[in-house]
């Protein structure tokens, strides 16, 4: 017997606001709201959810754990995300990286990768 992903688990200085922008980022809908919980999802049983807890300590670090996103117009897609208040970061990449590294609006990094799968 194996385990199954059930849901990836975001510590956010305000669980909402950070739950309801990736929402938006990944199409997904607000699946439920507490005063300590945000999950969001894709609205398909059986796949995976974010969970924004509510964590009074800012980040401070590089993340350990990221989320890779392919979108169909990269540079579209940057501006989309810059719009709603992603930023650039460097964590290090080199120019010629095959992604584009950014961060959300409590400095949680995700690449945007350059080519399809």
């Amino acid at each position: 017997m194996g385990s199954r992903w059930d849901a990836l688990i975001v510590d956010a200085l305000d669980p909402e606001r950070l739950g309801r922008w990736w929402a938006e980022v990944l199409d997904h809908r607000v699946e439920s709201v507490s005063a300590r919980e945000v999950v969001v999802g894709p609205g398909v049983a059986g796949h995976p959810r974010l969970i924004f807890l509510r964590h009074e300590d800012p980040k401070h670090a590089k993340n350990r754990l990221h989320l890779d996103l392919r979108p169909d117009d990269l540079d579209a897609e940057i501006e989309r995300l810059v719009n709603m208040g992603a930023r650039h970061v460097d964590v290090g990449q080199h120019e010629a990286a095959e992604w584009v590294v950014l961060a959300d609006p409590e400095g949680n990094e995700f690449c945007i990768l350059r080519h399809p799968g």
